[in-house]
């Protein structure tokens, strides 16, 4: 049976995401009516700025009071899209103090305090949704956990960032520098006047942290998450890719040890064979390339941000979190049970291709070969070539710690026949 009464949401932010959800909350209420049993009525938007013309938005709903809006008290739902870790925190808490259940796209925040938030939500009966948060429209959270709900996750792999995928890409088949391929994202507006938050790994690391956490029901924070950003990358780097039959791409890495006591969480650029489906992922899109027990490999596919797709994950997780309110019940919450410890990323195991600067003349390969043997690292394959006193050794290794390589990598550089570490780059997906 129809409800006739609406459920009222309450809209914090009006950007491009914001406004997106505003717009297809109105053309498309017929069908969100009839999808979740009772009309929702957009009942108040929180925005910075009241004078800005806002299209499809009734101007006596706009207000610079937030907290006062989601203090209301008829509010059902709040829909939280203004990012950052204050004043959003404050107003969910608030929003959950006064009846609302909420839906976030806030990254930052879920990683850094998603358990606090969880609890604040549970205490009141309440729900809080994030599907937007992690990878834009492409259905994964709620995939995470709810259909995988009853299978073992041991890996999560993905392109979580459609700007970096958008730099290395173009540095790929272009042949580009960084600084080249970064202006063209800028000028395409793939990329941020200041990209820091993207080029840094500091966005994805915050979307392996919720991964990792919904992946392995243990809480990982943020700071638990090993980050490298990609600014290092050269064309040098993605021939050397090339000639081993890979590329390269930004990953977000969330993986059981083989022993099952523990996790670990960690983004960095990293090789991957041609073969690998997550290597086919151009442009701006996202990917992530799941592995468990009972499923096998699943790959989710699709566009990671911008207004329209992100706005369509909000929308999903808002019918879902109605039809919750309506039955009188909560969807899933957090699940921490496991409560494994989160290890460094010295004892994180993988391969790795090393490129250094040597002097060319007998015993330098030697010398090399003996320095990775003393620390434990096996050599998989090298490969060198020089002239006129210099040369490149490209060293790829078997599997190894990354503490042994770093060790490695350390006495190298004591070695007098060793110029310089060009570029370490770790090897994945094999």
């Amino acid at each position: 049976m129809m409800r006739t009464r609406p459920l009222k949401v309450a809209l914090l932010g009006c950007g491009v995401v914001g406004s997106e959800v505003a717009r297809i909350m109105t053309t498309h209420a017929d069908d969100l009516t009839a999808r979740i049993g009772a009309p929702v009525e957009l009942a108040g938007v929180a925005v910075r700025r009241p004078d800005k013309v806002r299209e499809g938005i009734a101007p006596e709903l706009v207000t610079t009071d937030a907290t006062a809006l989601v203090k209301r008290g008829d509010i059902d739902v709040v829909v939280e899209v203004i990012g950052g870790i204050e004043p959003a925190r404050g107003l969910i808490t608030t929003a959950f103090e006064h009846g609302a259940s909420v839906v976030s796209a806030n990254k930052a925040l879920l990683a850094q305090d998603g358990a606090a938030l969880h609890a604040v939500a549970e205490q009141h009966g309440k729900d809080l949704y994030y599907e937007a948060a992690v990878a834009g429209a492409i259905p994964l959270i709620r995939p995470l956990r709810e259909s995988l709900a009853g299978d073992k996750i041991n890996r999560v792999m993905g392109i979580v960032n459609g700007t970096t995928n958008f730099i290395l890409d173009a540095m790929d088949s272009t042949g580009a520098g960084y600084q080249e391929a970064l202006d063209e994202a800028t000028a395409l507006g793939y990329a941020e006047a200041d990209p820091t938050a993207d080029v840094e790994g500091f966005d994805a690391a915050a979307k392996a942290a919720i991964l990792a956490g919904i992946s392995f029901h243990t809480r990982v924070r943020l700071d638990d998450v090993y980050r490298e950003g990609m600014t290092e990358v050269t064309a040098a780097d993605f021939a050397s890719a090339k000639e081993m039959g890979c590329t390269i791409k930004l990953l977000a890495i969330c993986e059981r040890a083989e022993d099952g006591a523990s996790v670990t969480a960690r983004v960095h650029p990293a090789m991957i064979p041609l073969s690998h489906p997550l290597a086919s992922v151009r442009g701006a899109y996202n990917a992530v390339f799941v592995e468990s027990d009972a499923a096998g490999q699943l790959m989710f596919y699709g566009p990671g941000a911008g207004g329209s797709p992100t706005a369509s994950a909000v929308l999903g997780d808002l019918v879902a979190v109605c039809r919750n309110r309506l039955n009188g019940a909560t969807g899933p919450g957090e699940s921490a049970y496991a409560a494994l410890p989160v290890s460094p990323m010295g004892d994180v195991v993988t391969r790795y291709h090393i490129s250094l600067d040597v002097a060319d003349k007998p015993g330098v390969l030697a010398q090399v070969a003996t320095v990775f043997a003393e620390h434990g690292v096996s050599i998989d394959t090298v490969r060198q070539s020089g002239k006129d006193g210099e040369a490149s050794l490209v060293v790829v290794t078997h599997r190894a710690s990354d503490a042994a390589l770093t060790g490695t990598v350390e006495a190298l550089r004591k070695l007098d026949t060793v110029r310089g570490v060009a570029s370490i780059m770790r090897v994945e997906g094999e």
